[in-house]
C-alpha cells in the first residue's frame, strides 16, 4: 500500500519508519525536500532518516506526497496542519482517506504547552469541514509517536486507543493500519464530531507526563 505522510518531524519519521518496515511503500511529505540535513524537532534529518530505512521511504513535497499515498496521514504540527493541507492539494485528491493524528498546541508561552482544543474548536472537524472530498479518520491523538507504532511496549499493550470518523469504511481501514501495529483495544467513538474529547485529552496528558516523567504511557478504558 502506498502512504502519503504529510509532515518530516517525529511523529511522521516513526510512523513511516514502521510502515516500512512492514513493507508499505512510503513517502514522507515536507515543504522543501531539497533540504534533507535540516534536523527536524524531537527527530533525525531526513538524510539520516533515509538512511535508517536503507532508502526505501521518499521524500516528496507536500503535493507530491498527497498525491502518491492511497492512504495519506496528517502529521504535521496540529496549529500549521490545515495550511500544509492546503499546500498538499488535499482538495484535489480525491476521497482518500486521512489518518489525522495531529493536535493542536501552543508553546509561545513556554512549556508546557498548552493544548487548544475545546468544544467549539476541533482539529480533525476543521480538517473535514474544509476538505469534504477527504474521509477523515482521528487516532493515536492520546499517545507519543514511540507507542503508536509499539503499543505492546507499554503494559503489554493493555489500553486503548480510539477512532472518530464519518465514513465506516474508511475506519475499518485505519483500524487495520493500527492493527498491523499491535493495538488490540480500539474503540470507536463515533463520528468526526467525536474527536473533540481525544484533542481535549491532550490538556490531561501533557500534565500526566509532567507528573510522570515520561510520554510513554497511556489510558485503558475498562467497560
Amino acid at each position: 500500500m502506498k502512504i502519503g505522510i504529510i509532515g518530516s518531524g517525529v511523529v511522521a519519521q516513526t510512523l513511516g519508519k514502521a510502515w516500512l518496515g512492514q513493507g508499505q511503500d512510503v513517502a514522507l511529505g515536507t515543504r522543501d525536500p531539497n533540504k534533507l540535513d535540516d534536523k527536524k524537532m524531537f527527530a533525525t534529518s531526513l538524510r539520516e532518516w533515509q538512511a535508517q530505512t536503507e532508502n526505501r521511504g521518499r521524500i516528496l513535497s507536500f503535493q507530491d506526497a498527497a498525491a502518491y499515498g492511497e492512504i495519506l496521514v496528517n502529521a504535521t504540527s496540529g496549529t500549521v496542519s490545515l495550511d500544509a493541507l492546503r499546500l498538499a492539494g488535499a482538495n484535489k485528491v480525491g476521497g482518500k482517506v486521512l489518518v489525522e493524528v495531529a493536535n493542536e498546541l501552543d508553546a509561545s508561552k513556554g512549556m508546557p504547552p498548552r493544548a487548544l482544543a475545546a468544544q467549539d474548536r476541533c482539529l480533525a472537524e476543521k480538517i473535514q469541514a474544509e476538505f469534504p472530498n477527504l474521509k477523515v479518520v482521528k487516532t493515536l491523538n492520546t499517545v507519543n509517536a514511540f507507542v503508536m507504532v509499539n503499543p505492546k511496549g507499554l503494559a503489554g499493550g493493555d489500553h486503548t486507543v480510539f477512532v472518530s470518523g464519518n465514513d465506516a469504511g474508511a475506519k475499518a481501514q485505519v483500524k487495520e493500519l493500527l492493527q498491523g501495529f499491535g493495538w488490540a483495544d480500539i474503540l470507536d467513538l463515533g463520528d468526526i464530531s467525536t474527536a473533540r474529547g481525544p484533542e481535549m485529552y491532550m490538556a490531561m496528558w501533557i500534565r500526566l507526563w509532567g507528573a510522570t516523567g515520561t510520554g510513554n504511557l497511556n489510558m485503558k478504558v475498562q467497560r
